[in-house]
């Protein structure tokens, strides 16, 4: 990819901190970067990468900075727009906040970061939990230069040698969302699934995990036939830490890990899904400026789940005033900044159905037909319960002590944008 120069500019445009890594270009062609932006941005075609004559500058903006790359080569963009954001993730780490005074507060440690993350152009230690090992703040005040640890000479460059805890668990979580928008009959009109597969490590030494999720799920590139009852995962990102060439030969998530918390992989799914709970609300108007809604929602999963922490979210005109509620279960409250009343349930079992009654005054009813009909939004949370049908079969633990460690798997499905049209 072969940067050229890495620069940090206020919102004026002046240079803060740069550093200049191959020699190839002028420091000074910054000072057409802001220039050139503005000019995009008032034709309307802002975009992250601006090619001005030979040179080439790809930034993000963070707070009331610009974090801007100069090349001079035709150089990976999206990788570069990663060191980017992975530097971002870095400074957040020792500073808490990025912006202008806290890159002036720390401009010794932010050269010593440039040069450690990045040599002569090319990415290096982009770990901010290694980096912090023989970086920091009180660096300068001690009599021997730390050592930098293995993981940076080590071809395991997310975790250091010599980790100890006296239990040693490992903490696996799978998280699914489920983006979902249905008309008032009850057609699923867009509905897809996004997922992620989060762990907290609490292992000592250099283990290796060996992950193996259920037959059901396939793991096959877009475009090929799918095979028997496979689910087919699409977008599939992993960290960095699996290997890859074992994956694609064999279908097993092997994996050094690193020391706390990460996310192991992330998928989507693109299928029809069932609307995990339905909700129908029937309104009536009235003449003399009052209107009523009956509200049933019901759940469609498994008995045996149980959904915690739901809300269904009813929209109602601006105007509305002199709320009245009469529920079966929970509890009900109307949200003005939102618009809506909120129906809250705790507990919402499987293949339940409850009702709940609302009464407003309205001073005009016509004004409902200027405002639009807005869609009902329902929040939930599913313990146990995944709807790809993804599950873990075995996760395994090899490390050279022969050490015991105890795995623990939680399975979760949540609302993501789930959106149902009311009539």
């Amino acid at each position: 990819m072969s940067v050229s120069g890495i620069f940090i500019l206020d919102l004026k445009g002046n240079v803060v901190v740069s550093r200049n890594y191959r020699g190839d270009v002028e420091m000074g062609c910054i000072d057409r970067f802001m220039p050139l932006m503005l000019e995009k941005e008032d034709e309307g075609k802002p975009s992250p990468v601006i090619t001005d004559r030979e040179t080439t500058y790809i930034y993000i903006k963070h707070m009331n900075l610009f974090l801007v790359a100069v090349s001079k080569k035709n150089c990976n963009v999206v990788l570069v727009l990663s060191f980017l954001y992975k530097c971002v993730d870095v400074f957040k780490e020792y500073f808490k906040d990025l912006e202008e005074e806290s890159v002036r507060d720390n401009f010794v440690i932010i050269y010593e970061l440039f040069d450690e993350m990045m040599d002569f152009g090319y990415p290096q230690t982009t770990e901010g939990k290694i980096l912090q090992e023989y970086i920091t703040q009180e660096g300068q005040r001690l009599e021997v230069a730390p050592r930098p640890p293995m993981a940076v000479t080590n071809a395991v460059s997310w975790r250091s040698e010599g980790i100890k805890y006296r239990k040693n668990e490992v903490f696996l979580d799978v998280i699914e969302s489920v983006n979902m928008l249905a008309n008032s009959n009850g057609t699923v009109l867009r509905s897809e699934i996004v997922g992620s597969i989060r762990m907290r490590v609490v292992l000592s030494g250099m283990p290796e995990l060996r992950l193996g999720l259920n037959d059901k799920v396939a793991f096959q590139p877009s475009g090929q036939a799918r095979s028997g009852k496979g689910v087919e995962l699409e977008d599939i990102k992993f960290h960095q830490c699996v290997r890859l060439s074992r994956f694609d030969a064999e279908r097993t998530i092997s994996f050094i890990p690193p020391d706390g918390e990460f996310e192991l992989m992330s998928y989507r799914l693109t299928t029809q899904v069932k609307p995990l709970i339905w909700v129908e609300a029937a309104v009536e108007k009235h003449k003399n400026s009052r209107v009523e809604y009956m509200v049933k929602a019901k759940s469609q999963f498994k008995r045996q789940s149980i959904a915690n922490h739901v809300e269904v979210i009813i929209p109602v005109p601006s105007d509305a005033y002199g709320q009245k509620f009469k529920t079966s279960i929970g509890s009900v409250k109307y949200a003005p900044e939102l618009n809506a009343f909120v129906w809250t349930i705790r507990s919402f079992p499987g293949g339940r159905e409850y009702l709940m009654r609302a009464h407003f005054l309205l001073p005009s009813i016509s004004s409902e037909d200027i405002e639009g009909n807005p869609p009902i939004s329902v929040k939930f949370e599913i313990p146990y319960y995944t709807t790809s049908g993804l599950q873990v079969r075995y996760l395994r633990i090899i490390e050279r002590s022969g050490y015991q460690a105890l795995p623990w798997v939680r399975y979760v499905t949540q609302n993501g944008d789930y959106e149902i049209r009311s009539r």
